[in-house]
């Protein structure tokens, strides 16, 4: 076992289970993230697919989480919604000690940072976030019982379930008070907006989780369905609210490349939903609260973990901690002035 993956075994299993590759195969995890493991995997002739397994020593009793996943990326596949094309699932844990599924490896560039749009033009920038919006105005129009995806979860009430179990998880994992957190978790659950149907609900949609191809502006492919859904529509666009900077603000997020010139306002990309899918956007800034106090709520979970030493076996620098704690900090502050304006 090397970084994750069995290569006998994984070798053994592409070569009857994939169509179109063969090895010997080189195997190459790609860097980020800090949930699945994420494989470049390129056969003897140069061909290349991608593997997803669970991080290495997590517990997972059952291959729930990697089939959700392949289903979720099969289903979606085939609307025109861009994904990977799903290929295969191994549920066989002692093929690799764990779950994994195959898709097919796509051409783009991951943006998350500025540094990695700056080659585009403003122009293909505009492109690449009204692209970013139209991908997501068309998943949330698909019919979740036609594409077989309509008992992924419950339908109603997505934003009360989730402020529970974030509410939960703060309390679990905080490392001092933050009057902000307790103060817009009271309001957000004092002010429930109506759920606008159900769609499904991707929960980290942004430009760091999509394939964008700088030659055209087009969104290639949406990657790591693993928080994926039914829901709120409306909180995916919220979401893309807290990581967005409008062109000349700081941009508070590193992993994000907005806030240089070219890009749209997060403003126009609000009224561009609402008018491809006509849903009713006026209390947008309460979805940007309730996105901004879920992150901050996983960040002090990253930061908590990283301090009591559940996650020894990485290092992580003194700047980096302390980006995690202040970062949990600037996010509860965001939903607070979120939910002051329209209050």
């Amino acid at each position: 076992m090397i970084n994750g993956i069995d290569v006998d075994n994984v070798t053994a299993w592409l070569d009857g289970h994939i169509d179109g590759i063969g090895g010997p195969y080189t195997f190459d995890l790609i860097p980020g993230g800090r949930s699945n493991l994420t494989f470049t995997v390129t056969d003897s002739a140069g061909t290349k697919v991608v593997l997803r397994r669970p991080p290495t020593g997590a517990v997972l009793a059952t291959a729930h989480d990697m089939a959700r996943e392949h289903t979720i990326i099969s289903a979606v596949g085939g609307t025109g919604v861009p994904v990977p094309p799903a290929l295969g699932l191994c549920t066989d844990e002692q093929v690799n000690g764990a779950p994994f599924y195959v898709m097919g490896f796509v051409d783009g560039e991951v943006l998350d940072g500025p540094d990695k749009a700056e080659p585009m033009s403003p122009a293909l920038r505009r492109a690449a976030g009204e692209d970013l919006i139209d991908v997501l105005a068309a998943l949330h129009a698909l019919d979740v019982d036609a594409i077989g995806l309509g008992d992924l979860a419950k339908r109603e009430g997505y934003v009360e379930r989730q402020l529970r179990r974030w509410s939960r998880q703060w309390e679990a994992s905080k490392t001092r008070e933050l009057p902000a957190i307790d103060e817009v978790a009271t309001r957000l659950g004092a002010d429930l907006p109506e759920q606008q149907g159900v769609s499904i609900a991707h929960g980290d949609y942004r430009f760091g989780n999509c394939l964008t191809n700088t030659s055209s502006g087009k969104i290639s492919a949406v990657l790591d369905w693993e928080l994926c859904t039914l829901g709120d529509p409306l909180a995916d666009l919220g979401y893309v609210g807290v990581y967005w900077s409008d062109p000349g603000e700081e941009q508070l997020r590193p992993n994000d490349p907005t806030g240089i010139d070219g890009f749209p306002f997060y403003a126009e990309l609000v009224d561009r939903y609402a008018t491809t899918t006509g849903r009713d956007v006026t209390r947008i800034d309460y979805y940007r609260a309730f996105s901004a106090f879920r992150l901050a709520v996983i960040s002090e979970g990253v930061y908590a973990r990283f301090l009591h030493g559940a996650m020894g076996d990485q290092d992580l620098d003194d700047d980096t901690l302390r980006g995690f704690k202040e970062g949990t900090e600037r996010l509860a502050d965001e939903a607070l002035d979120s939910i002051r304006r329209i209050t």
